[in-house]
């Protein structure tokens, strides 16, 4: 009987970690959604003299914001 109710503690310590990286994934997730639509958002309204002053053309600024988001692009 210490077996099987051992064998269910596990199983349910298995079960919480796992939704815990679950939430803890959706959460990182969301903030790097974040940065990203932060960045265009940002981005697109600058000037086009000013992307120019940055060396930035305006086809540069989804792949920008997801470096910033994600990390370099592979």
């Amino acid at each position: 009987m210490a077996v099987i109710a051992q064998a269910q503690n596990v199983a349910e310590t298995g079960l919480r970690t796992r939704l815990l990286n679950a939430v803890q994934r959706m959460q990182e997730n969301r903030a790097r959604r974040a940065v990203y639509r932060q960045t265009v958002r940002e981005l697109n309204a600058l000037t086009a003299r000013d992307l120019d002053d940055l060396g930035i053309n305006r086809s540069m600024i989804t792949r920008l914001a997801h470096e910033a988001a994600w990390g370099e692009a592979k």
